[in-house]
């Protein structure tokens, strides 16, 4: 499997079309199955069902208002935020029927991800907190207490794209720019459940979180390192402005 990592921190809306561009290409069969971790920009990743809501425009002016851009997401439930202490990691997998593993997808990479964080000495676990934003049965958190990452999956023909953001430190942020955003989207949620590695082992770094996920997909597959190649980045680009949030 090729291991795309770049870690530098791009336009939100162009890191969103990156991922798109991947799964439409692997699901296509021009590019091999593919792992990409990445260092986001600060945004907001608004939903399908977020997007239809009557306070989405409202909810886009206070991310916005808050210093962070405002996105479409790829794959995923409700709002949920990216910044530069977040790692973002996406699996495109080329599948003639995906919808047969949704659910095995799911619980692999929760499982993938615990086990992880787990290497940076973190009490980690896979299942929902109560009052947890974006709330998903394959979250994993720290303790049964706080929310660490969150976990969403598009389905497309021929293939599937699994992806998850990891808070590793930052959770102030996080809590900050989501008491306006859920306020206006009208969504129920306890921002005491928002955590990060830092606050459960002292020391992790960004780095360390790359490494510790990447060595356990090496438990699993063969990784090959690559770069994003400039068709891909060509689509991405073309892409891009289907990702970036309208507000009306």
């Amino acid at each position: 499997m090729r291991l795309v990592a770049d870690p530098e921190i791009v336009d939100p809306a162009l890191d969103a079309a990156v991922s798109r561009a991947l799964m439409l290409r692997v699901a296509d069969g021009e590019l091999p199955e593919t792992l990409r971790i990445s260092r986001p920009g600060a945004a907001v990743a608004f939903g399908k069902r977020d997007v239809v809501s009557d306070g989405y425009a409202t909810a886009v002016a206070a991310a916005r208002a808050s210093g962070f851009e405002a996105v479409e997401r790829l794959a995923g439930g409700r709002a949920a935020v990216f910044h530069d202490a977040t790692l973002h990691f996406g699996h495109a997998i080329r599948d003639a029927e995906p919808r047969l593993k949704v659910t095995e997808r799911f619980e692999a990479t929760a499982q993938l991800v615990a086990r992880a964080l787990m290497r940076l000495g973190v009490d980690a676990r896979v299942g929902e907190i109560e009052g947890e934003y974006c709330p998903g049965e394959h979250s994993v958190n720290a303790r049964g207490e706080t929310k660490l990452m969150g976990l969403g999956q598009r389905v497309i023909k021929d293939g599937a794209y699994v992806g998850g953001v990891v808070v590793v430190a930052g959770a102030d942020r996080v809590r900050d720019v989501l008491v306006p955003v859920y306020d206006a989207l009208a969504l129920d949620w306890q921002p005491e459940t928002t955590g990060s590695l830092a606050d459960e082992a002292s020391g992790v770094t960004w780095e360390m979180t790359r490494d510790a996920l990447e060595a356990e997909y090496a438990e699993l597959y063969e990784l090959e390192p690559a770069e994003l190649d400039d068709e891909t980045l060509a689509l991405a680009r073309r892409l891009a402005p289907e990702h970036r949030s309208l507000g009306y």
